[in-house]
């Protein structure tokens, strides 16, 4: 059998409100699916429950995308109430480095996001290329994870 498509990246974040200031207030991303659930969410789940490094009781997903009907889409995940563990990693370390996303003009996306607040995981410059132009960007979102926009 052959894998038809990606539905979804994952990112477990902190803090949804911060992570949705984000994803959703400062990229535009839309909100296409919402709730909270246990982490069974489906009946007993073995599988799932295996695959936590904590004990958890309740999960908060919101998936977002560009578009309704678009994927693949960007599931962002909670425990409310219950402590944060990890720390994101680097982009020589085993794991997923980043997410990125393609953009038309990278060094407008750029001053948009710093006039937001948002800063660079770098200068400007070092993302300069010999012919004065920005064509690939790193951010961090609020939880550290870096975010790429390139031009497709």
């Amino acid at each position: 059998m052959i894998a038809t498509c990606v539905t979804h990246v994952g990112i477990c974040v902190r803090d949804m409100a911060e992570s949705l200031k984000f994803y959703r207030d400062a990229l535009g991303m839309k909100v296409v699916g919402e709730k909270i659930t246990d982490i069974t969410e489906g009946g007993t789940q073995t599988a799932r429950l295996d695959n936590y490094a904590e004990e958890r009781n309740t999960r908060h997903w919101v998936s977002l995308a560009y578009g309704d009907d678009l994927t693949p889409t960007l599931t962002l995940t909670s425990h409310p109430g219950e402590k944060p563990s990890g720390e994101p990693i680097l982009l020589d370390q085993v794991g997923i480095s980043h997410i990125s996303f393609g953009v038309a003009d990278v060094a407008g996306l750029a001053d948009e996001l710093e006039a937001k607040g948002f800063h660079l995981a770098g200068s400007k410059e070092s993302f300069t290329n010999a012919n004065g132009e920005i064509r690939s960007i790193y951010v961090r979102d609020p939880d550290g994870i870096l975010v790429q926009f390139n031009n497709p």
